[in-house]
């Protein structure tokens, strides 16, 4: 028992950016950013409709025939010996049926010390997990709408303890390429747990989104602005360390309002270069950037930046996250061109 409580602990120290939203539900990884450019633009970008295979795991309706015979990989050292990645393809069958994708995404963490009841060492465990996934996207005849779905298989192993799960993402995305202009929605999550950890079913981390991104005419600066957490408005929470004390000793907690609700929904992104062989991305997440900062300390939590460069048929990719001044991640992609 005592080992499943460290585990837990661990698991909830590893995911700092979902905690207060993700606590709820089990399989956390699944909410985790996907690819670099993700991660560089501020984490759960949605609104890509290009090459990158990668972002058809996120948002289904973003899957589309420039994937064709596309490999992405992705890895990232999350925060101390958590890592994870990601790994997708897609082929193009043919112009009726369209672009089949599928896509893996996993997550170690680590290796942990185990002490039975009384304090006393026992063997060492680990814990990870795993989701397949395969995708479809079809246009909808005349009209700039995407139509697209994921169907996920999970597994999930945490000591001693297994579970085993399915998971479906649909996505609808508009594009109007007169002004490069992409508006998309997505449900990510919807599914249940088929084997539970104990008798206990869980939740599986429910998510909406809404994204909308545009390339400057003129101006080689693409702009992302992404909503998360839509199915959940209320995902503010009162810092104790901003409690104020008055003389008697009465305390004030924190005054969570419409605003601060509202601000912690939201990413934004840039993207410089967009289109050309080397681009720069920077992003900022305002929910990460409040509850992951430092009472009186500027840590820079909630930014995020990165950079991609295409040699040939290969592009390579790096993002740097800063949740505060004692937990940042690197983020490391590969696309490579089969055709």
């Amino acid at each position: 028992m005592l080992k499943k409580v460290l585990l837990l602990l661990a698991i909830g120290t590893a995911l700092p950016a979902v905690a207060q939203v993700g606590g709820r539900a089990t399989y956390q990884f699944l909410n985790l950013v996907s690819s670099t450019r993700q991660a560089a633009l501020g984490g759960k970008n949605i609104t890509n409709y290009d090459y990158d295979p990668t972002q058809g795991m996120y948002n289904p309706a973003a899957i589309n025939p420039e994937m064709d015979n596309q490999l992405a990989l992705n890895y990232a050292n999350y925060i101390g010996d958590v890592n994870y990645g990601t790994a997708s393809y897609a082929y193009l069958w043919d112009r009726r049926t369209q672009v089949l994708h599928t896509g893996i995404t996993y997550i170690n963490y680590g290796a942990f010390d185990g002490y039975d009841e009384n304090g006393e060492p026992t063997e060492s465990f680990s814990g990870g997990e795993v989701a397949l996934s395969f995708g479809h996207a079809r246009n909808i005849a005349f009209t700039n709408f995407h139509v697209g779905g994921n169907v996920k298989f999970i597994s999930s192993k945490l000591e001693q303890y297994t579970s085993f799960g399915v998971a479906a993402d649909i996505g609808l995305m508009y594009v109007y390429e007169d002004w490069d202009l992409h508006i998309t929605a997505v449900a990510r999550n919807l599914g249940t747990q088929i084997t539970p950890y104990e008798n206990t079913y869980e939740k599986l981390p429910f998510e909406v989104l809404f994204g909308i991104s545009q390339t400057l005419q003129n101006i080689p600066i693409r702009w992302h602005f992404t909503l998360e957490n839509l199915q959940t408005w209320n995902i503010a929470f009162a810092n104790p360390n901003r409690d104020e004390i008055d003389l008697e000793g009465n305390t004030t907690s924190e005054d969570i309002n419409f605003i601060d609700n509202a601000f912690r929904h939201m990413i934004v992104g840039i993207e410089l270069f967009p289109e050309s062989g080397f681009n720069l991305r920077l992003g900022y997440n305002l929910r990460r950037a409040e509850e992951l900062r430092i009472i009186d300390q500027r840590s820079f939590a909630g930014l995020t930046g990165g950079f991609s460069i295409k040699l040939n048929k290969l592009r390579l990719s790096y993002a740097y996250s800063r949740f505060n001044s004692a937990a940042t991640t690197s983020t490391f992609g590969l696309n490579i061109n089969l055709q």
